[in-house]
Formats: structure tokens, sequence, C-alpha cells
């Protein structure tokens, strides 16, 4: 195992995890006793669903995040497959639908009521018919709304537009056959335009989901992937798997470049698939092991050492799968940054464990909770086919906030005009000469030219808000630690000010020049 000195300095550096209470535990659930190497569970701010044992055919549970304690026997299960539910995953943009796959090679996506279930829900919304062996994964598009990703055990990755009004889809719109085996992961890159798959070959393959090309391939001998994630916006992608002596092991990989990972670290040498989970928000790295009891967490850096282990949660209940709550759904006055859901099969236990950082103010803390994805798509899905990349939605997790960005357009006004405001004002006279060619921009926007002041007073104005909020609207210090961040604060305030006042006036003195100029050289005529 890699050594890195221990002085670094980092404010995640002290996070731990805290188990829930068992009140607060999930009790008497019957999870699954399939082997199939999955999390078996999906949260979302509203429910927790998780696969189930079910006799003639497959289910899956879905219970309110709320109802916690021990579960009634006859509590009614979301039923419908024919044969065992193999995953599970929530709409990122719709608390209330929910997407399984199952043995029988077929995908269902189901509505699920906003009141608690009465009976069994056997009623699916859609059912996606196209693969011709079991499927074992299924994955939402990241940004666009309605698009949905599923890999089966005839080696392919189906695309599917769920923006339709039957009720079953029998085509996808784009098959992805680039596997010589059963595909055992799939990730996603921030924006959704690169899909990052690991096969039963131990390959590690980077793939346009649109055109179902192989950008990138890693034969490495030397590690033997399992699990593959993207790395936010770092442009790498992290894998776990073993090495050539059969040690667990993980590896950071340049996403342009496969051919050699730039760090591989030995974890042991247990038997259990490794679960990688990254917070882009902190730079956290998770990693969960099937059959263990503990949680390592690292800290991901652009430079070397790349990752930095910061220490692990100990448990003596080993967990078969694992839920994570989104962000959204966290309890930020507790300085929750992740939160992880254990299924613990030897005591039918759903375990909640939440990650803090530990501090002593109850206030909001700004410096941990940057803006996070929003449960809004920035694309519709017929954009997302035609070509369009967009980042996602951002929104503050201050209660009461509203998301950062602006809503996204319809597919009659495209994306261009949507980027520009988020763009710093300095920047749009380039970007709208370079916006003549595309002919998806709106031709008002082209023809109006902003003033200078104007843009210079929006970038002023811009700067005064932190995270969409006023950073003057904020409660009154409670501690002493509190009223000294707020002094230096408004200290740094007070200098920007002073050095923005000191512009205005050089701008000032310079016009009053030109004028002088102008002036004399009227005269001479």
């Amino acid at each position: 195992m890699s050594w890195h000195p221990q002085y670094r300095s980092s404010k995640f550096r002290h996070v731990y995890g805290k188990p829930a209470s068992k009140e607060n535990c999930y009790d008497s659930v019957p999870i699954t006793r399939s082997v199939h190497d999955n999390h078996f569970c999906a949260v979302n701010p509203h429910f927790i669903a998780v696969v189930t044992e079910c006799a003639g055919g497959g289910a899956f549970l879905v219970i309110p995040l709320h109802q916690t304690g021990k579960l009634d026997p006859h509590y009614p299960k979301v039923c419908g497959h024919r044969g065992n539910v193999l995953d599970i995953k929530w709409n990122p943009f719709n608390d209330f639908e929910i997407a399984s796959c199952s043995e029988d090679a077929t995908i269902k996506i189901w509505n699920i009521p906003k009141q608690l279930l009465a009976r069994n829900l056997t009623t699916y919304r859609k059912e996606l018919v196209g693969h011709a062996r079991r499927v074992g994964l299924v994955e939402w598009h990241p940004t666009a709304a309605n698009i949905l990703f599923s890999a089966g055990y005839d080696y392919k990755v189906m695309v599917w537009n769920l923006d339709t009004k039957e009720s079953v889809v029998a085509s996808p719109v784009k098959t992805i056959a680039c596997h010589q085996d059963v595909i055992l992961s799939m990730s996603f890159n921030t924006n959704g335009s690169l899909l990052a798959t690991t096969c039963k070959d131990r390959k590690i393959r980077v793939v346009d989901p649109r055109l179902g090309t192989v950008l990138q391939e890693a034969s490495y001998k030397g590690h033997r992937a399992n699990k593959v994630l993207f790395l936010g916006n770092l442009k790498k992608l992290l894998s776990t798997g073993t090495s050539r002596w059969n040690n667990r092991q993980m590896a950071l990989w340049d996403q342009d470049n496969l051919s050699v990972p730039l760090t591989e670290e030995d974890l042991d040498g247990s038997s259990g698939v490794l679960f990688p989970f990254y917070d882009s928000d902190t730079s956290m790295l998770y990693i969960v092991g099937k059959g263990d009891g503990n949680i390592r967490y690292y800290e991901v850096s652009v430079e070397k050492p790349y990752l930095s282990y910061l220490t692990e949660f100990r448990s003596y209940n080993p967990q078969k799968g694992i839920g994570i709550m989104p962000k959204r759904g966290l309890d930020v006055s507790s300085c929750e940054i992740f939160r992880f859901y254990k299924l613990i099969t030897t005591k039918s236990l759903i375990e909640p464990v939440s990650m803090i950082v530990p501090r002593r103010s109850e206030s909001y803390q700004e410096d941990i909770y940057p803006p996070t994805a929003a449960a809004q798509p920035s694309l519709t899905a017929h954009e997302w086919l035609s070509g369009i990349n967009r980042e996602p939605i951002m929104m503050s997790l201050r209660p009461g906030s509203e998301p950062l960005e602006p809503q996204p357009l319809s597919p009659e006004k495209k994306p261009f005009s949507n980027s520009m405001a988020q763009v710093s004002p300095g920047l749009l006279e380039p970007m709208a000469q370079l916006a003549t060619n595309d002919d998806r921009t709106p031709r008002s926007l082209l023809g109006e030219k902003t003033p200078k002041w104007t843009t210079e007073r929006r970038l002023e104005e811009k700067s005064w808000l932190s995270n969409g909020t006023d950073i003057f609207e904020c409660p009154p210090p409670k501690t002493e630690n509190e009223l000294l961040h707020m002094f230096y604060r408004q200290q740094e305030e007070i200098r920007r000010l002073r050095e923005l006042l000191m512009q205005r006036e050089v701008q000032t003195k310079q016009l009053e020049l030109e004028i002088k100029n102008l002036r004399m050289g009227l005269g001479q005529f």
C-alpha cells in the first residue's frame, strides 16, 4: 500500500461516520439473497427502494424515508417482473419514478404514488423490450430527461428514449455492441457525453454513448477491473478490481489515455467486490466492499499524490448492498456531506450511515456545501439525441434557495442562449461573434449590443452573491468563531469595494482626459 504524508491540510481530514440509532433504521426487511454484484438499493429524498425476496417472480420494496422501525411482514411490494430483479434506479429528475431490470430480459418504469401503498403495485408505466438475455444494469442519463441506458447479458448496452406515448417500447434508439462479454458497470461523466464501462474481459472502455464508438480502451494486464467511475470534471477514471496476485485494488486513469494507470493502490486480500462512490462537491472518494463492514474514504486531487487516504468507518455488520442519498436530501444542519444505506442481510436491517464534518457552529456551512446538481434536467431527450451537451443545472443546499441556473429552454430555443447566462459579461462580445455561425442562436441576442457599463454593473452585483444568496442576509453570529468569520468576510468585502472605487476613479480621470482632448481637437477646426 502506498504511503502518503499525514500533515496534509484539509477541511475533510476529520470526517467521521455516524450510524443511525436502532429506531432510525429499517428493521425486518427481507433483503434479496441474489449473488449478483449490484447495489440492490436506491434512495432519494422521499423513498428508499430495496430488492427483496419474492415467490413467483421478482419484486422490490419502496419504503417512505420517514417510515423507520420494524417493517410489516405484509408490506406491499412493487412486483411485475417474471424473474428476479437485478437492479433499480430512481429517476434523478422525478422522485416518484423508478426503473427496474430483471432476469426476464425486460426493463420496467414505475410511477410510485405519493401516498402509502395499500396493496402490491403491479401496473407499470412503460416496459422496454429489446434484450435477448437478462438485464443486469440500468442507468439514467445525468442531464437529459427521459434517457435510460441498460446493459444485458447479451453483451449489449441499449439507449432508450422514454419520451413516447407507447407503453411498450420494443426498439431502443441506439444499441452499443462493442463488448465481448458481460458488462459489469457503467458510469457517465458530468454532462453525459461519455460513458465508461467495465466488462468481464477486465477491460475498461470509454464510449461515445450516441455513436456507440469506442474512444479509449484499457488493455493493461496488471489490473483486472470490475467497477469503474468517472471522477466528476477531473477528466479521470477510477476503477476497482484485483491485481495480478488477487489483491483487491483500485487504479486511477487519465480518461484520454488508458494505456497505463496514473496510480495503483492495493487494499487487502478479501474477495468481495469494491463499490466506488465519488462526491464531486467535496472531491471525496468512498470505497465500499461487498461483505465488508468498513467504508474507506479518500480525498482526490489533480496532482500527485492523486489519492490521499483520510480514514475509514468501521462496523462489525457486513453489507451485501449499499444505497446513497443524493446531496439535496442531506441534513445540512448537522454538517452531513454523504449518507449511505447499508443492507445487512444477517440482521434483515437497513442501516443509514452519515458522513459528518465536525463543526461547532450550527449555521449553514458555505465552504463544505458548494453548488450541487439539482433535480432538473438541462436537456430534453430530443436535444441530447441531436448531439447537444450541456452541464447539469446547479442548486445551493442552503434551505429555501432556488436553482442557480435558468430553467432549460424548449427544443425550438436551442441551448446557446442558455449558456450565455453562465459566462462572465466580458466574454459576451467574442461569444456573440462565434454565435453568428450557429443557426440555433436567437437573432435577437445577436442584434442587441450590451453597453459596457451595464455588464460591469451586473458583474458587480453578481460578485455580491455567494451560492445564489446575498452574503449580507446572513443570520447574526451565535459563537465567537462565527463572529470572527463574519468580521474577516466583511473586511474582505471592504477591501474589494475600495479596489473597485479606485478603478472607477481611474476610469473617470481617463474619460475626463478624453473629453478634454476632444474639445481641444474641435477648437482647432
